[in-house]
């Protein structure tokens, strides 16, 4: 069970997101640094306690109209084991958590465990969990599409970054899958050939939205 802390972190998690949002291929330029605001997002659990993942949701204000991005992140009390190229192209960087001391903080796409767990959250094995509780399902996060297999990871991930989106492939028991990070959020239904699990998201002007945030071709 991931526990929330009330408390502290230095930087903050928008201050490290302005500098890396910029970055991606999939943002959206508006000729000024980004203007974030957190929008919405969920938890998942990791079963052996050791990293926190949350789905983060931002608005970008910075331009003539809104845009809202889809970051997932994975907070780790060390660098990711074995952390060469990938491990640092991952990382949107470190801060000093007023309860846990120094967290390094990844991209979810290059994080193994939290990959591991978005799909099973698509095959139905996880739950989601409120953004902002301890221990509380978050029931407006839900799952669609068909049944099928339920494939395990076998290995690390291989990501695929564009300006649609990011595309991971993991090797699992029975065979690879595609897993897509839908990055630039639109109001948008779930496609039916798609296994997808879609959230929630609200406007700096009060109204909400719900979209895939991510998705596995049937």
């Amino acid at each position: 069970m991931a526990v929330v802390h009330r408390t502290t972190m230095t930087p903050g998690k928008l201050e490290l997101l302005t500098s890396w949002l910029p970055t991606r291929p999939w943002y959206v330029p508006t000729g000024a640094a980004p203007a974030l605001s957190v929008a919405g997002g969920f938890r998942l659990d990791d079963p052996e306690g050791e990293v926190g993942m949350e789905f983060m949701v931002v608005t970008d204000a910075s331009g003539d109209r809104p845009v809202t991005y889809h970051v997932p992140l994975a907070y780790r009390g060390a660098p990711l084991d074995g952390s060469g190229d990938d491990g640092r192209a991952a990382l949107v960087g470190t801060s000093e958590h007023g309860v846990l001391g120094t967290r390094w903080i990844y991209d979810g796409a290059g994080d193994p465990v939290l990959v591991a767990q978005l799909l099973a959250l698509l095959h139905g094995r996880a739950q989601p969990q409120a953004q902002s509780e301890t221990d509380t399902p978050d029931p407006s996060v839900t799952r669609h599409g068909a049944e099928g297999p339920s494939p395990a990871p076998t290995g690390p991930g291989t990501v695929a970054e564009g300006e649609d989106g990011t595309v991971v492939t993991v090797p699992t028991d029975s065979g690879p899958s595609a897993l897509t990070l839908v990055r630039v959020l639109r109001p948008s239904a779930p496609d039916p050939a798609r296994i997808c699990v879609t959230a929630p998201w609200r406007l700096p002007d009060g109204t909400e939205h719900r979209a895939p945030f991510a998705f596995l071709d049937v």
